[in-house]
């Protein structure tokens, strides 16, 4: 059994994590709707203050680099468990899969336009990048996809417009379902496959299907009782 005053000595670093992990989540919040958001807010977000930010990081890029290797590291493990065995399919449902961690996606595109961030977002986000690299190359191979220009200028124009759904969400506050579609409509029609045609692949794969809400514990209690 741990001693009063083991129990004291990890108090405060339970606290201090809880606040580290408070000050990422506000991060995350207030630079998704404000990129040029300074520390102050950042740290009224989070309910602490100024002072209390330096005692986790050295500063605003030092938060940022933290933002970005905890939102690449769930974006990458996506990637990772991302297949199927018909290639326009796969890079549908990668960007499916992709868009519902919205909030680290949103972060990372701002990010990966602005200096001194853009390096960092690129060597982070390297694995999403490899795996849709492998995706384009096996569909033109087996012809699922076009094959007019080459793999790695497909590949960027693929991840390009699943960021500009990106950035038509935030002007046009689009619903989950409805980004969801759209930011697969995009990667389909880069990738080369008709509107129409695209369209009929989202209807008809379950895969792609808009995942149902989860169910709230309450309500089924209440359905229970």
């Amino acid at each position: 059994m741990p001693t009063i005053t083991e129990e004291v000595r990890r108090a405060p670093r339970r606290d201090a994590a809880a606040n580290r992990e408070a000050l990422l989540a506000a991060a995350s919040a207030t630079l998704n709707e404000h990129p040029d958001a300074g520390l102050e807010a950042i740290a009224a977000a989070a309910g602490l203050s100024r002072r209390a930010v330096y005692g986790h990081f050295a500063g605003r890029d030092e938060l940022i680099a933290a933002l970005i290797d905890s939102g690449a590291v769930r974006l990458n493990d996506i990637a990772a468990n991302v297949d199927h065995p018909d290639t326009p399919t796969a890079i549908a449902l990668l960007g499916a899969r992709l868009w519902h961690a919205v909030e680290h996606v949103q972060l990372l595109a701002a990010m990966a336009v602005r200096e001194p961030h853009v390096d960092l977002v690129a060597g982070a986000l390297a694995p999403v990048r490899e795996r849709l690299a492998a995706l384009v190359e096996r569909g033109i191979a087996d012809h699922g996809i076009r094959s007019d220009m080459p793999a790695e200028t497909l590949a960027r124009l693929i991840e390009r417009a699943a960021i500009a759904v990106l950035h038509e969400a935030s002007v046009a506050r689009l619903t989950d379902a409805e980004g969801h579609r759209l930011v697969m409509l995009s990667v389909l029609g880069t990738a080369g496959l008709g509107w129409q045609e695209a369209g009929a692949l989202i209807a008809t794969a379950p895969e792609l299907a808009f995942p149902p809400a989860p169910a709230d514990p309450a309500a089924s209690e209440g359905a229970r009782a």
